[in-house]
């Protein structure tokens, strides 16, 4: 409403944030929060593994450094890049979200940066200096220190970033008492912390455990007992994920664990949910399996043999990443603003007076016979666009195709009409329709058009802006004389 609409038709706007935001949380989670520790556990291992004339075991000390060095070049390149992604995607896409989301957190993400460049600054001094610290036992000691130090400041930013989403997805009292501490000490906060933290551990495990399987000779004592230390983290970490899972889902409102089946595997997919979700258990099941392999079994173990459980790892992270984002539809913040980014609470005045009148950024401002097309579009950009395309991924067309097996045939505008102002009863994780009946018709024309003309929606980036006559500068002032 209050900002133009960046869109990507082919696309999708949502798809765009998921799949940079996915691929931030596997990195942030597997190669940060959960791999920090477990590098600094092994390089520790490695003192205690020395003779009395050693510093540290100094095979043992190359290979963890070798397995510190993936981590930290993945998570200083894709890793940066990434997060600053989330951030630019998410301000193009949903601004009133992370606009409001600002000012409730503004505390917590201004701590969250100091201890995100403390982190930054930890991880440069802990990598760089690890030669270094092989001169004599207390530099190595101090290093394992800061190696500890890296590891409790990369939780932290998690854990304060874990407040906001678990916000997004249940406010608890918030709203009558909006406060800092409400806001972070929310329902969701801690079952979702919960299952992080070990889930974050699993996926530092297995991916530690492929590299020592590329790092190390087959065979030899080194890989052996390396697998081993790899194998018994897994096997303490893979049953408190999945137990942590399970308090996680216990914890989500009813409304949400609703949407879970279409969450899950999309609408299309929704009828394999069983399937799915014992394919997101295996994501820990497997490395449970490779876990006791290792310990039992150690000289069986070959890297292909790891690359299917490091990937059903991360997959497992990153599916309850995307259903996370999607249950809590039809809100972007629950029971405070819609995932179409209007506030709930002014849901009443549009249904009156329809939302091309308070739009600031449209073409037109009422629905006429000449304008059904464009008024249309204007309701589709403002109401649809930032989970619908034209013509793209969850194409608005498609759906209606779908919905009245009319593939190929040409929609009717009348029956579309009649059922959007229902339509979040059938589908629940939809917002209420938030125009009036014009504004209704004349979306149903234009997606009608959209399906006669094959036409695409172009952005804001492409189209410019038109501002709404009755919100310019001019004649705003005009009505406060």
């Amino acid at each position: 409403m209050d900002f133009p609409m960046f869109h990507l038709d082919w696309l999708n706007n949502r798809m765009l944030i998921a799949i940079i935001a996915i691929l931030h949380v596997i990195i942030n989670h597997g190669l940060a929060v959960g791999f920090m520790p477990f590098v600094t556990w092994l390089e520790q291992r490695g003192v205690s593994r020395s003779g009395r004339d050693q510093i540290t075991d100094l095979d043992w000390d190359n290979m963890v450094y070798k397995i510190m060095k993936v981590a930290f070049i993945i998570t200083t390149t894709v890793g940066a890049m990434t997060g600053v992604g989330i951030w630019f995607s998410v301000a193009l896409v949903s601004p009133a979200s992370i606009g409001s989301l600002i000012r409730v957190f503004y505390w917590a993400w201004f701590t969250e940066w100091i201890v995100f460049v403390t982190e930054v600054i930890l991880i440069m001094v802990y990598f760089l200096t690890w030669k270094n610290s092989n001169t004599s036992l207390k530099a190595k000691l101090r290093h394992i220190k800061f190696g500890w130090y890296l590891s409790i400041f990369s939780w932290i930013t998690m854990a304060i970033i874990v407040a906001i989403l678990g916000f997004m997805m249940d406010p608890g009292n918030w709203q009558t008492n909006p406060s800092l501490l409400n806001g972070i000490l929310n329902p969701m906060y801690l079952p979702q912390l919960l299952f992080r933290t070990p889930t974050a551990m699993l996926v530092a495990g297995i991916f530690g455990m492929f590299l020592i399987t590329l790092f190390t000779k087959a065979q030899s004592s080194l890989r052996l007992n390396a697998v081993k230390y790899a194998s018994k983290w897994l096997l303490l970490w893979a049953p408190i994920s999945l137990t942590a899972a399970y308090m996680y889902y216990a914890a989500m409102p009813q409304a949400m664990t609703a949407n879970l089946s279409t969450a899950v595997g999309t609408l299309a997919f929704s009828q394999y949910y069983d399937a799915l979700l014992y394919v997101a258990a295996a994501g820990a099941g497997l490395t449970l399996i490779i876990g006791v392999v290792g310990v039992y079994k150690t000289k069986w173990l070959k890297p292909y043999m790891v690359v299917i459980p490091v990937l059903t790892a991360m997959a497992y992270l990153g599916l309850v990443e995307r259903v996370r984002e999607f249950i809590r539809k039809p809100y972007v913040i629950s029971q405070y603003m819609y995932s179409n980014l209007l506030l709930k609470e002014d849901y009443v005045v549009y249904k009156q007076d329809g939302i091309l009148k308070h739009a600031t950024y449209t073409t037109v401002n009422e629905v006429t016979d000449e304008n059904k097309v464009e008024a249309g579009k204007s309701v589709f950009i403002i109401a649809c666009s930032r989970c619908h395309t034209a013509q793209g991924v969850n194409s608005v067309v498609d759906v209606f195709d779908r919905m009245y097996g009319s593939t190929g045939n040409l929609l009717d505008i009348g029956s579309m009409a009649a059922y959007m102002p229902n339509m979040h009863s059938g589908r629940t994780f939809m917002p209420e329709f938030p125009g009036n009946e014009k504004e209704a018709e004349a979306l149903a024309t234009y997606i009608k058009y959209l399906q006669q003309t094959g036409d695409v929606l172009e952005g804001a980036q492409e189209e410019g802006i038109t501002i709404n006559p009755n919100h310019t500068a001019a004649t705003l002032i005009n009505k406060n004389k």
